[in-house]
């Protein structure tokens, strides 16, 4: 496979033989696996445990909240490192220390807001 296209072809010759894997080995599993359904094997369970009660619960809302807030610190903590590595660079010191302050600065307000509310006290 020379030419202008040579490489196309060989790039969509392994996609086709990749989907073709794919396809072939979803069919043998579905060809050789059990189907029969049983009330055991319709039965929900969590984590190998069988289910006790109602499948109703009441959950705290104070979970999600410290766990959005953690999310948001996490993603705060991932920017960080890009910053660094560009506020080494000549020439971008100022402007990027500009930039973070003003990224913490909303982050402050944000905490400060939580803080005010009541949504960081464990009770």
């Amino acid at each position: 496979m020379h030419g202008y296209f040579g490489g196309y072809a060989l790039l969509g010759l392994l996609g086709l033989l990749g989907v073709g894997f794919v396809v072939f080995g979803l069919g043998v599993n579905r060809l050789l696996r059990p189907w029969r359904s049983t009330p055991e094997k319709l039965l929900t369970y969590e984590s190998g445990v069988d289910p006790v009660g109602e499948g109703w619960a009441q959950t705290q809302v104070r979970y999600y909240v410290y766990a959005f807030l953690y999310v948001v610190f996490a993603v705060d903590a991932v920017f960080l490192f890009p910053w660094a590595t560009v506020f080494a660079l000549p020439g971008y010191g100022g402007l990027s220390l500009a930039e973070m302050f003003v990224f913490l600065g909303f982050l402050a307000v944000g905490l400060h807001y939580a803080w005010k509310k009541g949504v960081l006290t464990w009770v």
